[in-house]
């Protein structure tokens, strides 16, 4: 069992719902824009593809000190899912170069379906599972974020994150400690 396992979490007008698998038929039409890959590559898979993805994610991680938590966005008003946010955290990850060099790193992601872009869904989201990911005891949250890429980077900054100095794969970490 992980040490961390994903649970419901209820914004202002989301729904975070653990990703399953059944979830990728909805999710493949949400994320179909190949825009969505600008900044990050690869292009959009269909259902298939996405329930195999999630499927592998569900087995969970192969480390043991590493959980990988991830939620479908659902949007309550128009009872549909909109897109994805995902953390994957590490076990006192003190290895990592955190803040202080110690206790349990988040590094997470998100991805909103282009139709609902431009509405604050995911800095929403990303602000519930900040939230989420501190009321578990995470000390140091991280994304990477591609330099170009203002809205990721507007997203990052509502959920309390602040860019560093440091980089990886052409993308910029930002960071907030917990405490």
């Amino acid at each position: 069992m992980s040490a961390f396992e994903a649970e419901t979490i209820r914004t202002e007008r989301l729904t975070l719902l653990p990703l399953r698998p059944e979830h990728a038929e909805e999710l493949a039409v949400v994320l179909s824009d190949p825009a969505l890959h600008a900044f990050t590559g690869g292009a959009p898979e269909d259902a298939g593809l996405l329930r195999a993805r999630y499927e592998r994610w569900a087995a969970g991680a192969p480390e043991p000190s590493v959980s990988w938590c991830n939620w479908a966005v659902r949007l309550r008003a128009e009872q549909c899912l909109v897109g994805t946010v995902q953390a994957t955290v590490t076990v006192d990850g003190g290895g990592d170069g955190g803040t202080d060099g110690g206790g349990d790193v988040a590094e997470i992601a998100w991805t909103v379906g282009t139709p609902w872009q431009r509405r604050g869904i995911a800095s929403e989201a990303a602000r519930g599972l900040v939230g989420w990911l501190r009321g578990s005891g995470v000390r140091t949250v991280v994304a990477h974020v591609h330099p170009d890429h203002a809205a990721s980077g507007a997203v990052a900054a509502a959920a309390g994150l602040a860019p560093t100095d440091r980089w990886q794969d052409g993308e910029v970490r930002w960071e907030a400690a917990t405490g």
